[in-house]
């Protein structure tokens, strides 16, 4: 029997991108703007800029495995993402955009290694990658509502436009195959 539902916890970089992407995609059934991995409970957008909570931007992407498996999800995650930069994306600085697989499972962790190594032999990248991988253990806080759904309320603001707009056009180039029909 087929699990109905799958979790993925992924940071690479502001969430805006993440979840712009994620939300176009085939057999993603919900995606949540939030923040994992630091050490203080209920954390605000303030407090996470500010460097000093530890907690990384991320999505939670539920999704439906019969539809798109894990490794599909974190193939797309890659690719929308560097995951040669510390701590960063672009113009993006701080530990809150670091490169980062918050796993749900050892059977995501295994596969989460497994997908780092095979795009290390295919040599996508000219530097190292340096994405985590760290069980999620229960570390995860939705971000603010208005966070929520960000680029396709404010698709004309300027980080949208210039930013997260390349990698949702980027995503559809790629893995047109894997779209949502109708996006």
């Amino acid at each position: 029997m087929t699990q109905a539902s799958e979790t993925a916890t992924l940071g690479g970089g502001c969430f805006w991108c993440l979840e712009a992407v994620y939300l176009g995609v085939d057999g993603v059934t919900a995606v949540e703007s939030g923040y994992a991995g630091g050490t203080v409970e209920h954390p605000t957008y303030e407090r996470v800029c500010d460097g000093h909570t530890g907690h990384a931007e991320v999505v939670k992407v539920d999704f439906d495995p019969a539809k798109i498996g894990y490794k599909e999800i974190l193939e797309i995650f890659f690719a929308i993402h560097d995951p040669t930069q510390l701590n960063r994306q672009g113009n993006d600085v701080g530990t809150q955009y670091r490169s980062v697989i918050f796993t749900h499972s050892e059977a995501q962790r295994e596969t989460a290694l497994q997908v780092i190594r095979e795009i290390a032999a295919e040599g996508l990248y000219d530097g190292q990658i340096v994405t985590q991988v760290l069980p999620l253990d229960g570390n995860y806080w939705p971000a603010e509502a208005y966070h929520q759904n960000y680029f396709a309320q404010h698709p004309d603001q300027g980080y949208c436009a210039f930013v997260v707009a390349p990698k949702v056009a980027k995503f559809r180039k790629k893995f047109a195959h894997r779209m949502k029909p109708g996006v």
